[in-house]
């Protein structure tokens, strides 16, 4: 077991270390350098045809066999997207790497907006229908027809596409299932359960494997009905649980308005590390600033997943049309994620007084794990604690359900449409391991192959940039600059001729 403990540390720092975060960086870098900087120059154009067509009934239409509406299809990645790293996450960035790590959180999730953008559009452009007429793309499609198509890469497009989907299965068991489900269970039973001797059985509490069986039926009610049912749920729960996390927030940042210059001052002082903390030598500075750095951007993709290709498995089943269409709401979907939700959290902590805004170190005995529940309790009381009890429990509950479609679609890819029915039924037991899981092991292997999806995935977005260009000024030459060109929307023939039709009829 120590062997095994050795070896996974070992590949997750090499996953989660400098030299996947810089390839994740790097590669949010160049889709930005390409695209001409899209999110910033043309934030109106996004911003427009996605949150500003809410309202629309075009982006909630989902009459149409085998896909969701654009609206749901967002919903959904945002379920897979906000989860407890929005907030634990976020406290224990703050405390690791000081208030500087929400900057760099910042940047990680102004480039992860292209590389999302970018992954969506190849998901769409090379997603097909499987057997059932359900829409199936992912990174899975674009590795071994994309890669795959250039000179000598069928075989190395292929292999990276099968190593990408296993990678995804083995994940969404851990980081997407039982890590959520142990997550849920330990706020559950210490926000409502603390102050009692129950039972145990198999040396576990009684209570433990209660909410584990409740959360298996709930699971069960929805995964099991498909991604149409699993988008159903998302598109209600998520707007829900977002509004409200961001208004609770919202009325402890105005409780402490007084001090509010001095938290956004803090993270713009620390954003290189403070140059000196409590005396320390110049070496120890430089320690704490690459700290900083490496602590905000390794937050930031755990909570916007841009540059892992998990989302662009439930953004290929969109009813959309243009593939620029859904990487509009794929700039969305990390923006909403990371500079909204995540800064919200970023206020809260550092409004409880656990960071001291002067020197950027948190206070001697400070559990980021418990930090924004003490920190709502600070200005609701008890409430306050249940209310983020309850966030967590719908924020987790929401990444399960996202991944349980991430993982089916990954399974179907190896095994075909019966594999990923097998997949969800599988899925939908082990929820109840997660509950009653004492050991951290299970979650450690599975955050490190959660890493390891990214390293193919880039390789691909990477390998497919001319492809990228190629869309985005496509749409922009049509629908920014008005030219009477032919849309590029699929790799296939017969998709291609279909999707131009519905275009040409006023279809996105």
């Amino acid at each position: 077991m120590e062997k095994v403990i050795q070896i996974n540390d070992a590949v997750n720092s090499f996953a989660w270390g400098w030299f996947g975060l810089i390839l994740l960086l790097g590669t949010g870098l160049v889709c930005t350098v390409i695209t001409k900087f899209f999110q910033i120059t043309h934030i109106k154009h996004w911003w427009s045809k996605t949150i500003g067509m809410v309202l629309n009934k075009d982006s909630h239409v989902k009459n149409e066999a085998g896909s969701v509406s654009q609206f749901q299809a967002l919903c959904t990645a945002l379920a897979a997207t906000i989860g407890t790293g929005n907030i634990a996450g976020v406290a224990a960035a703050i405390c690791v790497g000081g208030p500087g790590a929400v900057f760099w959180m910042w940047i990680a999730a102004i480039l992860g907006m292209m590389t999302n953008y970018s992954e969506n559009i190849l998901g769409i452009y090379f997603r097909r229908r499987n057997s059932e007429g359900e829409w199936s793309g992912g990174a899975m499609y674009y590795l071994s027809d994309g890669l795959g198509s250039y000179k000598g890469c069928k075989g190395i497009g292929k292999a990276l596409a099968v190593i990408f989907a296993i990678f995804a299965v083995i994940a969404s068991f851990g980081i997407g299932n039982m890590g959520q489900i142990n997550k849920i269970t330990l706020n559950i039973e210490s926000a409502f359960f603390g102050e009692l001797n129950t039972a145990t059985f198999a040396g576990v509490s009684v209570v433990n494997w209660i909410i584990g069986f409740v959360l298996m039926l709930l699971g069960a009610a929805i995964i099991l009905g498909g991604l149409k049912r699993v988008a159903a749920v998302a598109e209600k729960v998520v707007p829900f649980m977002a509004i409200i996390y961001v208004i609770g927030a919202l009325i402890i940042m105005f409780m402490h308005v007084s001090s509010l210059g001095a938290m956004f001052a803090s993270i713009f002082r620390f954003a290189f590390g403070p140059k000196a903390v409590a005396g320390g030598a110049a070496g120890t500075a430089v320690k704490i600033a690459l700290n900083t750095v490496k602590s905000g951007c390794k937050r930031g993709v755990f909570s916007n997943e841009a540059g892992l290709g998990s989302s662009v498995m439930v953004h290929s089943n969109s009813n959309v049309k243009e593939p620029i269409k859904q990487g509009l709401w794929g700039i969305f979907e990390v923006f909403a994620d990371t500079i909204i939700v995540c800064t919200m959290t970023a206020v809260v902590v550092l409004s409880s007084g656990a960071i001291d805004l002067s020197t950027g170190v948190a206070a001697e005995g400070t559990n980021d794990a418990t930090l924004v529940a003490k920190a709502f309790g600070m200005v609701f009381g008890k409430p306050g604690e249940w209310f983020v009890a309850i966030a967590v429990l719908l924020f987790a509950f929401t990444t399960v359900m996202g991944w349980s479609h991430y993982g089916s679609k990954a399974t179907e890819y190896l095994f075909g449409v019966k594999g990923a029915k097998i997949y969800r039924v599988i899925f939908v037991l082990m929820m109840i391991s997660g509950a009653v899981m004492t050991s951290s092991l299970a979650w450690d292997i599975s955050d490190t192959f959660n890493g390891l999806m990214m390293l193919p995935n880039l390789i691909g977005v990477l390998s497919l940039t001319p492809l990228v260009i190629k869309l985005t000024n496509n749409y922009v030459d049509r629908k920014m600059k008005g030219k009477d060109i032919e849309p590029i929307l699929s790799f296939d023939p017969d998709i291609q001729k279909e999707m131009a039709e519905a275009v040409k009829n006023g279809a996105e």
